[in-house]
């Protein structure tokens, strides 16, 4: 099955075309290792950063993060179940199942960390995050190496890759 350019997608309670989510799902993804890099950057300070600086970063990433991942758990890789290729079906069900913990580990992660904790635990503060930033990078690129190349091909766009 080929979806059409003007396939639709339903994406909290609108229609969008399946190229123009894959679009801003990809947008999403440079989002997100913009954040990731910005935050990583401030995390080699021997002591935190003001809050006024490390929280909008956090919060910013956390949005774009949350709005990313319940898309693709709720829209795209249902939509991808329901293709009728057997292919999409089982990668859609495997990043499902491999990589939904994600979600998961960064709602405890933002939960351990408030902000007067950061500022009084940085060192493990900068742990954590480097790990989870380690473990968001690693899942956006094997997005883009597995799971985008063939969305590119139902979708029948050759669309850049997010970086």
């Amino acid at each position: 099955m080929q979806l059409r350019e003007d396939a639709d997608l339903r994406i909290a309670g609108k229609f969008m075309s399946f190229v123009h989510e894959l679009r801003r799902l990809r947008a999403e993804h440079a989002d997100i290792l913009r954040l990731a890099r910005a935050l990583l950057g401030l995390l080699g300070a021997p002591t935190a950063p003001p809050s006024a600086v490390i929280e909008p970063i956090r919060e910013q990433l956390r949005g774009t993060l949350r709005r990313h991942l319940k898309c693709e758990d709720w829209a795209l890789y249902p939509r991808l179940r329901a293709t009728g290729e057997a292919a999409a079906a089982d990668l859609a069900r495997e990043f499902a199942g491999t990589m939904g913990h994600v979600a998961d580990d960064c709602d405890d992660y933002e939960r351990r960390w408030p902000p007067p904790r950061v500022a009084a635990q940085w060192d493990q503060f900068c742990v954590e995050s480097t790990a989870i930033l380690g473990a968001i990078t690693a899942r956006i690129e094997r997005e883009d190496r597995e799971l985008y190349p063939v969305l590119d091909q139902l979708a029948g766009a050759a669309l850049p890759a997010s970086r």
